[in-house]
């Protein structure tokens, strides 16, 4: 199951986005614009529940068969387990002692798995505890890498159980150092932030880990200084505008690797096989020079306008996310927002807002030695030729067998984000959009749809049908 964002929240420098691409997977041409046919865009069906909760902050969303759905709320510390419409709930685990299922530390995940049983993941104990339809505790498992504990929380984006009851999810960063650890005194050295990730699938029996295929990120700049008082600096630099690919999990247990530089789906099938599809139809815009100045004209002025009231999400290790924004190159539909993520020792990349963005909280602030880090934009030139078609973290598989992507307009369009809809065999068969506003998290068995919002600063969770 897909989490509503990426949360790359740690002590070391992480990714946030799941950028794919393995080396000559994607064409390097130009994409192609002529005799481009699209679907009319429908509206989604009709809202028919909103909780009444807000949160900050909602992680995970775990949808069982006869209606009910299961609440990661990871800055509350707890796992709600809702009723059909959305009008009752009961905490399946919190932080205090007065649960058995105890939320022990600062984040951990959900993983939909057998029938309608679930993993709740606790990358701090390194366990799983499988959660019976009800919301208690059957089992206890340990994870199936130390290594990759954060990734099965949900830190580096979404995991699922692929149909021969793998676990399919991006790897945890593997970082490589440009200096040593610093000397006494000296700022700690910078590890390099990895261009490249890999999805793997692990067998939760025999714990052996099949490679899927690797992913292009968003490659960060990051710089680390020291004052005269000893204080650490960090500087980074962000694409707000990366190029990315993407990936989901289909209900059959294949991998769709969605390519943002042609738009085109790669499939990695259950049993290893591979193919592709062909480019689906888009409404491709080059960016001119101009274009790309006035882009990153507009991100610098709309993160001045935030200034100190930014919404910050503190995390654990003290990770802060920072939202930050402007609107699309095209002129077109909402405004594209980025995600920064500030850890102990420095500052990640960009995507979609966790549900909006949330305020500073007090726990895991930076300690005293450290400053908040300074980011920076790119140069207007580094920025794409042409406007990428999706975001990060952009997919979400239906239980129809088909991806969703939100794609990144290209000329102004009145209402809600749009969903390409492409079904197996990579075609274009619908675009969908949504109310404004909203964001897609997750699909019912039974063909619902799960959005969150924003509202104030809150964020709330409504489901809708599919038409």
């Amino acid at each position: 199951m897909r989490p509503t964002t990426e949360l790359s929240l740690g002590c070391t420098l992480v990714a946030i986005g799941i950028a794919v691409g393995t080396a000559g997977a994607q064409s390097t041409s130009a994409p192609e614009r002529t005799g481009l046919q699209l679907p009319p865009i429908r509206p989604l069906g009709a809202v028919k529940a909103t909780a009444r909760e807000t949160f900050t902050l909602l992680a995970q969303l775990r949808p069982l068969s006869d209606g009910r759905v299961l609440v990661n709320d990871p800055f509350g510390r707890r796992v709600l387990l809702y009723d059909e419409g959305l009008a009752n709930f009961t905490v399946v685990a919190d932080s205090t002692s007065a649960t058995s299922n105890a939320y022990s530390g600062r984040f951990a995940g959900l993983i939909g798995y057998k029938a309608d049983s679930t993993l709740f993941v606790d990358p701090q104990s390194l366990s799983m505890l499988v959660l019976d339809p009800t919301g208690k505790v059957g089992r206890v498992m340990s994870v199936p890498s130390a290594q990759d504990a954060p990734a099965f929380a949900g830190m580096m984006g979404g995991t699922a159980l692929d149909a021969n009851g793998r676990l399919v999810y991006r790897a945890s960063p593997r970082f490589e150092f440009r200096r040593g650890p610093g000397a006494a005194g000296a700022p700690p050295g910078i590890p390099d932030m990895p261009d490249s990730a890999a999805i793997f699938r692990i067998d939760l029996a025999t714990r052996q880990i099949d490679t899927v295929g690797y992913i292009k990120i968003p490659k960060l700049k990051m710089n680390m200084s020291q004052d005269e008082n000893g204080r650490v600096r960090m500087t980074s630099e962000v694409n707000p505008l990366p190029l990315v690919d993407d990936w989901a999990v289909l209900s059959d247990g294949s991998v769709a690797l969605v390519r943002g530089r042609d738009y085109h789906v790669d499939w990695v099938n259950p049993d290893g096989t591979r193919s592709s599809s062909p480019k689906i139809p888009f409404e491709w815009r080059r960016l001119t020079d101009e274009d790309k100045v006035a882009f990153i004209d507009s991100v610098k002025a709309a993160r001045e306008r935030m200034g100190a009231n930014a919404p910050m999400v503190m995390g654990p290790g003290g990770g802060a996310t920072v939202i930050a924004g402007g609107p699309p190159p095209g002129g077109g539909g909402a405004e594209q927002r980025m995600v920064i993520t500030m850890g102990a020792a420095g500052a990640a990349v960009g995507g979609p807002p966790p549900a909006g963005g949330a305020q500073r909280g007090a726990a895991g602030a930076p300690g005293p030695n450290f400053t908040a880090a300074q980011v920076n934009f790119i140069p207007p030139s580094e920025l794409p030729d042409y406007q990428p078609p999706f975001l990060a973290n952009s997919t979400r598989a239906d239980a129809q067998g088909n991806i969703w992507i939100r794609t990144i307009p290209t000329k102004a369009i009145k209402g809600g984000p749009v969903y390409d809809v492409v079904n197996r065999k990579g075609e274009l068969v619908e675009r969908v959009q949504v109310p404004e506003g909203r964001t897609i998290v997750a699909f019912a068995p039974n063909g619902d749809v799960y959005m969150t919002f924003r509202e104030g600063q809150t964020t709330k969770l409504e489901k809708a049908t599919l038409r």
